[in-house]
């Protein structure tokens, strides 16, 4: 009897650590077929704050589930996208946004984070994901909860990933803007991405996407020829957003696997080779009056030859692009330099990819051209033939002091002053910058 005491007291001790942060498993009917329909009640649920019971969305939310729960064999190690109506509004393979890549489309119209917590066991990690793509809160907001309650559970979902599988690439894309109309106020969102941030600063098995800013108008509100309805994108919202997604997939390796079939023009060398970062290195950086974390601080040369990434991998040689990555902090400024320098006359041209807001540069003998997301980071907002999230060609023409610089043959510096020696370099900011083509012809 003693004995008996004793367990009970210690399975009452032990019980709530058990259950913290887990999903409950989906309950069996009579028959030992699963149920998926929605909890009556919120006690013993994970998370906190709304969760949707409207007739009309508990019939979708079974539908949806007892449906995908069919699939499970069938989606294994797809990347799966977890979200509310604008995820469930692109269909089942995303329209073929991302080519042959295997998709999983996790989206339930109406959800909340608190819904796809309770659901991610099933409906995410029983497949076993190569990766997983988020998009979520906006509905908590009309349900009136609060960015910190949201937050809350976003790291749950974050945590639980990670438990899962800590090698697995997440992609978060940032709430997308709405309007207070919908009773969702920028102020509100902007709250909520900010906290999202936080979640995951300084995570390297996390990249975030802004695709807030990439959408949001002067107000930071959603613009009618994107969302008509100030809520879910249209044809062209959702065309913005996987091109926003795919050159973080590529860097991931999920698309764009294949190498690029390209030779430099007569006369022209490559400074890059397409395989690895040989004639590229970190060269000591000055020093600062005042220390910023932003500034990555680089007290020794170091040379990249036969490396496919820098000693801390933020700049990675993959399938003919040298990808400046995403900063896990959010913003860290620092640079990746040839090993030659240039002293006489040249033409440099090159190609670049930004994702939404993207900020780096290109250095000229040292002296630094901005080189961005140019509609939505400047300087140069007025661009009439940048081709955002796609590939825009550069060509610098070096002579004497000056550079002549355009993109896309639209002149971006006319007479820029430049150092007379010095080395080629590529900085990065925050966001994601790919650089393709890199070559040289000397005069």
């Amino acid at each position: 009897m003693k004995k008996t005491i004793t367990f009970l007291i210690a399975l009452a001790l032990l019980s709530p650590l058990l259950a913290q942060d887990k999903t409950p498993p989906v309950p069996a009917t009579e028959s030992g077929e699963k149920n998926y329909t929605i909890p009556a009640s919120d006690q013993g649920l994970p998370g906190s704050g709304p969760i949707r019971r409207y007739d009309w969305f508990a019939k979708l939310w079974e539908k949806k589930r007892s449906g995908w729960a069919k699939e499970v064999a069938i989606d294994q190690g797809a990347v799966v996208f977890l979200g509310d109506s604008i995820t469930q509004g692109w269909g089942p393979t995303m329209k073929g946004a991302f080519g042959k890549l295997k998709v999983a489309n996790r989206g339930i119209s109406g959800d909340t984070t608190r819904g796809m917590l309770i659901r991610l066991e099933e409906d995410v990690l029983s497949l076993n994901p190569s990766g997983v793509a988020l998009l979520m809160g906006t509905n908590d907001l009309e349900e009136g909860a609060e960015p910190e309650v949201i937050a809350g559970n976003f790291k749950l979902i974050i945590d639980a990933l990670k438990k899962h599988n800590a090698d697995m690439p997440i992609v978060v894309s940032l709430v997308f803007p709405s309007s207070e109309t919908k009773k969702r106020p920028a102020d509100k969102i902007k709250e909520i991405n900010e906290r999202y941030a936080a979640v995951v600063k300084d995570d390297p098995q996390i990249t975030v996407v802004d695709t807030w800013t990439l959408f949001a108008n002067e107000s930071g509100d959603a613009k009618k020829e994107e969302f008509p309805d100030l809520l879910h994108p249209n044809g062209l919202g959702y065309e913005m957003w996987a091109k926003s997604l795919i050159p973080v997939f590529a860097t991931l390796g999920f698309v764009e696997t294949e190498g690029d079939d390209f030779t430099p023009e007569e006369g022209f060398v490559s400074l890059y080779n397409g395989r690895d970062l040989t004639g590229w290195g970190y060269l000591p950086t000055k020093p600062r009056k005042k220390p910023n974390p932003i500034f990555a601080v680089i007290t020794e040369a170091e040379s990249f030859d036969g490396k496919t990434k820098s000693s801390d991998g933020r700049y990675v040689a993959k399938n003919e692009k040298l990808i400046v990555t995403t900063p896990p902090s959010g913003r860290r400024i620092q640079q990746i330099w040839t090993t030659k320098e240039f002293d006489k006359d040249f033409t440099l041209k090159l190609e670049f990819r930004a994702t939404p807001n993207a900020d780096s540069g290109i250095f000229i003998r040292g002296k630094q051209l901005q080189c961005r997301d140019f509609p939505l980071a400047g300087p140069y907002f007025d661009l009439k033939n940048y081709k955002a999230q796609d590939w825009n060609e550069v060509v610098i023409k070096v002579s004497g002091n000056t550079a002549h610089c355009t993109c896309n043959g639209e002149v971006l510096e006319e007479a820029f002053e430049v150092p007379e020696s010095g080395p080629i370099g590529l900085e990065g900011d925050r966001g994601q910058l790919e650089y393709r083509r890199i070559r040289i012809l000397e005069e």
